[in-house]
C-alpha cells in the first residue's frame, strides 16, 4: 500500500528540547508554531518572570515556570521515515 506526502507544507512543526533546573532529564516537544514564535514565548517568559505556556503538535498545553528552565534548543522537526526508504 502506497502513501503519497502532500509536497506543501501546511503545518511547519518545530521540535524543542527544555532543559529543567535540578533534573537530569529534559523536555521534549514537538510544537506547531514556528521556530520565531518558540523564542519570541521563551523570551517573554524570562523577561516577565512569567510561566511559559507551549502547545504541542497533539494540542497538550505545557507549562513551565521560568526559574527552571536550564536551556531551551530550537530546531526544525525532521520527517520520521518508517520501513525501507530511499534517501
Amino acid at each position: 500500500m502506497a502513501t503519497t506526502k502532500s509536497t506543501a507544507k501546511n503545518s511547519a512543526r518545530v521540535e524543542v528540547k527544555i532543559g529543567i533546573s535540578d533534573s537530569s532529564n529534559e523536555l521534549n516537544i514537538d510544537c506547531a508554531n514556528t521556530q520565531a514564535e518558540v523564542v519570541a514565548k521563551v523570551n517573554e517568559a524570562i523577561k516577565s518572570s512569567s510561566v511559559l505556556s507551549l502547545s504541542d503538535s497533539k494540542g497538550r498545553e505545557i507549562l513551565i515556570p521560568f526559574n527552571k528552565i536550564s536551556y531551551v534548543e530550537v530546531g526544525e522537526s525532521a520527517d520520521r521515515h518508517v520501513g525501507f526508504a530511499n534517501h
